[in-house]
């Protein structure tokens, strides 16, 4: 028998009608969040809000539960491929949660998409090829994900790409803020887990 693909691995192996509807909001929350959350945070609080100026951290944790369901639920490449990028260039398109910085985030969009694919095939190899815990997949992935990400910020930053007043704020979304994000959405997700568990 062929080795089944870590790729193609997960949790639970739902129908075919239930696989289609979750891949398919797990592609819209990968997606829209980014953009309409963001912009419905600005409208609803303000731009100066505090909630507003943190929005990074609320769409950014949203995402990272996104990826790690998808990870746990989702199967085949090119599924995993589309929510991996989603966020990435929906946060850009729609400028709210980088503001100014936007323009200049386009150059960090393959770190992006690497950080996020390694802290998906973490938890596929992991906790479902390996049969491991759940959070050591998610602190190996976390961990991955943030050195990915702002080892290739630092990097850029060598070459002056970014302007010297954005390094600051750059610097803690491509570091602290990601390590965050990331956690929190690993919390999320793993109760999303758990009730799945009990349902299924």
């Amino acid at each position: 028998m062929e080795k089944e693909n870590v790729l193609d691995r997960r949790i639970y192996d739902f129908s075919e009608k239930v696989d289609i509807i979750q891949s398919i909001i797990i592609g819209l929350i990968a997606f829209i969040v980014p953009t309409f959350l963001a912009k419905l945070i600005n409208i609803i609080f303000g731009t100066q809000s505090v909630i507003a100026t943190n929005s990074q951290i609320i769409v950014g944790s949203i995402v990272n539960m996104a990826l790690i369901v998808s990870a746990i639920n989702v199967k085949g490449w090119k599924k995993i491929a589309g929510i991996i990028t989603m966020p990435s260039v929906s946060t850009i398109l729609g400028g709210f949660v980088f503001k100014t910085a936007s323009v200049y985030m386009v150059y960090m969009i393959p770190a992006i998409w690497i950080g996020n694919f390694v802290l998906v095939y973490a938890y596929k190899y992991i906790m479902l090829a390996k049969k491991q815990n759940y959070f050591l997949a998610g602190i190996v992935g976390i961990v991955a994900k943030v050195i990915v990400i702002f080892g290739c910020f630092e990097i850029l930053k060598l070459f002056s790409i970014f302007p010297d007043k954005l390094i600051g704020t750059l610097q803690m979304a491509m570091g602290g803020t990601q390590l965050i994000t990331a956690c929190i959405g690993m919390i999320i997700s793993f109760v999303i887990y758990q009730v799945e568990k009990r349902k299924l």
